[in-house]
């Protein structure tokens, strides 16, 4: 059975950095992608970054475009978020999700780690 474990999160003051992890594992599909995901207390879940895992391609949100950099190591079927120049609207439990090749949509989800930003 697949397993998503995210890493890395904590409390951070404003301006600070923090890295994620997620590990996959257990996998009997081929993984298209991975994805970041955060869902702040009150708000719905939003995307954050994702990564192929052939040739690397990344797309991010906006609002942490310039920030964050979403990377991979193909070997250790790991994908790391690190999060620079954090701000308070950046609290949030960050998830991670993996995207199985040809169902266009994230189908396994990890256990979410909390991000908190202090000011």
């Amino acid at each position: 059975q697949v397993r998503l474990v995210e890493s890395g999160g904590g409390l951070v003051q404003a301006g600070g950095s923090l890295r994620l992890s997620c590990a996959a594992s257990g996998r009997t599909y081929t993984s298209y992608a991975m994805g970041w995901f955060r869902q702040a207390p009150g708000k719905e879940r939003e995307f954050v970054a994702t990564i192929r895992w052939s040739g690397g391609m990344q797309y991010y949100a906006d609002s942490v475009k310039g920030r964050f950099t979403i990377s991979r190591d193909n070997a250790k079927n790991t994908v790391y978020l690190q999060m620079n120049s954090l701000k308070p609207e950046d609290t949030a439990v960050y998830y991670c999700a993996d995207e199985v090749l040809g169902s266009h949509d994230y189908n396994y989800w990890g256990q979410g780690t909390q991000v908190t930003v202090s000011s």
